[in-house]
């Protein structure tokens, strides 16, 4: 007890199972798949599941991720119980004058509060500065990687598919400066951190969830399939309104609560039924109007159907002028050993082979033709 005030600063443990209330089955169903799916489409865990050397090794990451997942999650909620049962009486906290219970709008901070008033100040400082290099170290990672995206897939892509390296290196330069402007808006705006990283899997569970799907198994998707889902998914996702940004919404789905303002209907994964439907439906019938003939070849702007530039078809079907494209024994890290490999000119000089070449080799079989003796030219 306070001896000011008498009040009790300690939470108590009454109310550490809560309570899920009817009306708010299809919330919780909402936030369960997203949280499932959302997770996926994220370009920081295929950057590590393509930089894998095989399928194999990409599945057992992925697991290791998934157990990973829930190991860390295990320091959040033992900090969480630390401060539901701390006694809070004796610590610079009550002193200080803050309102208890902590409210509600407080809550987020809860970790910096037991670092700053449960630890030693050793702790303390050594604790909220990893906090504080953990965020900017994804805060710059998240900048470059949203700066080399916009430079290599939209503006050389779509925009300048001849430009140079040096031009892409410059353009994403300034987009780091227009991703960081932007960013600094938004962390001024918006009063949660939290809710912006909830709102980015919201929309790419969304958005790219169903672009994933397609994208790997569904082989005869295409851009105009792809385009006009991302316009259906956004336009029903924005649809539902978000408090975060402060927007109200357009489209009031079954279950919305006008007094509270709450869709209860789960239309977050309504969306991205939506957005796969569309995808599939506008994808398969393109391909029918442009292979049939019904429309003209120059109307694929996209150039991806039937208009299909000559160095793109070669690039997909033509001879590579021998490169090898499959990983082999002999190839390291995805290159070409020079050591194992053997030209004409090499022969011609009287280099010995250690080992004799046999018939369906890895290597290219040698013709009798280029079999010189040594000082014969």
């Amino acid at each position: 007890m306070n001896g000011t005030n008498g009040t009790n600063y300690t939470f108590g443990g009454e109310d550490w199972i809560g309570t899920l209330e009817t009306q708010d089955i299809g919330i919780w169903i909402d936030s369960a798949l997203l949280l499932t799916f959302g997770g996926i489409p994220w370009q920081v865990y295929f950057q590590r599941v393509l930089s894998s050397k095989t399928a194999f090794r990409a599945q057992v990451l992925s697991w290791v991720a998934a157990a990973g997942c829930i190991l860390m999650a295990l320091p959040a909620v033992l900090i969480g119980a630390i401060a539901k049962n701390a006694d809070w009486n004796n610590t610079q906290y009550a002193q200080d004058g803050r309102p208890f219970p902590i409210p509600k709008d407080d809550q987020k901070l809860i970790l910096p509060f037991v670092l700053q008033y449960l630890c030693p100040d050793v702790v303390s400082f050594i604790g909220l500065g990893a906090i504080s290099a953990a965020v900017m170290s994804s805060a710059d990672s998240s900048v470059l990687s949203a700066s080399a995206m916009f430079a290599r897939n939209v503006y050389k892509l779509v925009f300048r598919q001849k430009a140079s390296e040096r031009e892409i290196l410059w353009v994403m330069r300034v987009a780091i400066f227009g991703v960081g402007a932007m960013a600094t808006v938004m962390g001024i705006t918006i009063t949660s951190i939290y809710g912006l990283w909830a709102l980015c899997s919201d929309f790419v569970y969304v958005i790219l969830f169903p672009q994933l799907i397609c994208v790997v198994y569904v082989k005869w998707s295409n851009t105009y399939g792809s385009l006009a889902a991302y316009i259906v998914g956004l336009f029903f996702r924005l649809g539902g309104g978000e408090p975060l940004i402060r927007l109200d919404p357009f489209i009031y789905y079954p279950y919305w609560d006008a007094e509270e303002k709450v869709q209860r209907f789960p239309f977050r994964t309504l969306s991205m039924i939506l957005c796969l439907l569309t995808l599939l439906g506008v994808s398969a019938l393109s391909n029918k109007l442009f292979l049939d003939g019904i429309l003209p070849k120059h109307f694929d702007v996209f150039q991806k159907i039937v208009n299909i530039p000559e160095e793109a078809v070669a690039l997909k079907d033509g001879d590579l002028n021998g490169e090898m494209t499959v990983l082999k024994s002999k190839n390291a890290n995805g290159n070409i050993n020079p050591a194992l490999k053997f030209s004409k000119d090499d022969l011609l000089e009287g280099q010995e082979i250690v080992e004799p070449l046999k018939p369906n080799s890895d290597t290219a079989t040698v013709e009798n033709d280029f079999t010189a003796k040594p000082g014969e030219n």
